[in-house]
C-alpha cells in the first residue's frame, strides 16, 4: 500500500491567503504568476523570485505568514521562465543575465515606477542582486536622464555568498554537475528523464534538509518530489544550472544603491554563516539576520521568522521614506 502524502504543516495559512493568477507577455514570452494580499492598486508591494528548480509554491509558506504580519501587502510571485507554469525563454539565455533582465521588465509590468520592494531566494536572489545592481546606469533613458528606480528595496534570503562550485559544498556541487554534464550529452529524451529522476531530488532535498521534526523532514521531501522535475526544456535547466553553481551575490553586492535585508540560516552549507557576513558587508546599506537552526530551507523550515524579518524590514525602510 502506498504510503499517504501529508499535508503542508502550514495549509490553513496558505489556504486562507487571498490569491489570483495572472499572466504577463515578457521578453517575448509568457510568464505566469500570482497576486497574493491586497488587491488595492495602492497597496505596499514585494515582489518574490524563486530558487533553482522551484516555482511559487515554494514561497508560499513565507507570504502566507508575511500576509498574517502586513494583510495590507500585495505580493507578486512569478514563476520564472523555464520552471513551473512558465515556459522558457524563446529569446536570451537562462543565465543571471538573462533572468535579470526578464526581472527588470517584469518590475515595470507589475510595479513600474519602483514602488515594490523585489526579494530573492537562492539562486533568485542572485538573480535579484543583479537585477538592482547597478539599476540607475542600465536603466537610465537614452537622451541622459536617469530612469524612475526598478524597486525601492531588496530582501534576499538564503543568499548566495559565493559561487557554490567553489564553496564548502563544492565536493557535493561538483558530482551533481558531472550528473548535468551527463545529462546533457546523452539522447535529449534520456537525458531529461535522468534530470527528472527522483533519486536526484531526494539526495538534494537530504542534503539541505535540517529540522529535526521528523514529519517536516517528510513533507519537505515530498514537497521536492512534486516541484522539483517541474523545469521546461532540458537546455533551459542545464543554462540555469550552470548560472546557479557559477553564480554568486557577492559580484552584484557592490552595486546595489538600494536598503537590503539578507536573512539567511546559520546552518546553511551552501552559505556558511562567515561567507553571508562577507556578504553584507560589501554591500551600501544592508544587514544580516541569521535564524538560528535552520540551513538552506528557512522558506518551508522556518518561514515564520523569515516574515517576521521580511515585515519588519519593510516598516521601517517606508517609515524612514516618509520621514525623507
Amino acid at each position: 500500500m502506498a504510503r499517504q502524502s501529508l499535508p503542508s504543516p502550514y495549509t490553513a495559512l496558505v489556504s486562507g491567503t487571498p490569491v489570483t493568477r495572472a499572466q504577463v507577455a515578457l521578453r517575448g514570452g509568457t510568464t505566469h504568476l500570482w497576486r497574493y494580499g491586497s488587491d488595492d492598486d495602492a497597496a505596499d508591494q514585494l515582489v518574490m523570485l524563486h530558487g533553482f528548480r522551484g516555482d511559487h509554491h515554494g514561497l508560499e509558506p513565507i507570504v502566507a505568514h508575511l500576509l498574517r504580519e502586513r494583510p495590507d501587502l500585495r505580493i507578486t510571485v512569478p514563476d520564472l521562465p523555464g520552471f513551473g507554469a512558465s515556459p522558457p525563454l524563446p529569446d536570451g539565455g537562462h543565465d543571471v543575465p538573462g533572468y535579470a533582465a526578464w526581472a527588470r521588465d517584469l518590475l515595470g509590468e507589475v510595479a513600474p515606477g519602483g514602488a515594490a520592494a523585489l526579494a530573492g531566494h537562492s539562486f533568485g536572489s542572485v538573480v535579484a542582486a543583479a537585477t538592482l545592481s547597478g539599476a540607475a546606469s542600465a536603466g537610465s533613458e537614452t537622451d541622459g536622464t536617469p530612469a524612475a528606480p526598478l524597486a525601492r528595496a531588496l530582501v534576499l534570503i538564503n543568499p548566495i555568498p559565493r559561487p557554490p562550485l567553489s564553496g564548502r559544498g563544492r565536493m557535493g556541487v561538483g558530482a551533481t554537475a558531472v550528473v548535468h554534464d551527463l545529462a546533457g550529452a546523452l539522447p535529449e529524451a534520456t537525458g531529461t528523464t535522468l534530470l527528472r529522476h527522483a533519486a536526484l531530488t531526494r539526495i538534494a532535498s537530504v542534503a539541505m534538509v535540517r529540522t529535526p521534526d521528523r514529519a517536516l523532514r517528510r513533507w519537505i521531501h515530498e514537497e521536492h518530489d512534486r516541484y522539483f522535475a517541474g523545469f521546461g526544456t532540458r537546455r533551459s535547466l542545464l543554462e540555469a544550472f550552470r548560472a546557479s553553481i557559477t553564480g554568486s551575490v557577492r559580484e552584484w553586492a557592490a552595486g546595489i544603491d538600494v536598503p537590503s535585508l539578507l536573512v539567511g540560516g546559520a546552518r546553511d552549507d551552501l552559505a556558511p554563516a562567515s561567507d553571508q557576513q562577507d556578504l553584507v558587508a560589501l554591500f551600501d546599506d544592508a544587514r544580516l539576520v541569521l535564524v538560528p537552526g535552520v540551513g538552506h530551507l528557512t522558506h518551508y523550515e522556518t518561514p515564520g521568522a523569515v516574515a517576521t524579518e521580511v515585515a519588519a524590514f519593510l516598516d521601517d525602510h517606508a517609515a524612514a521614506s516618509a520621514a525623507a
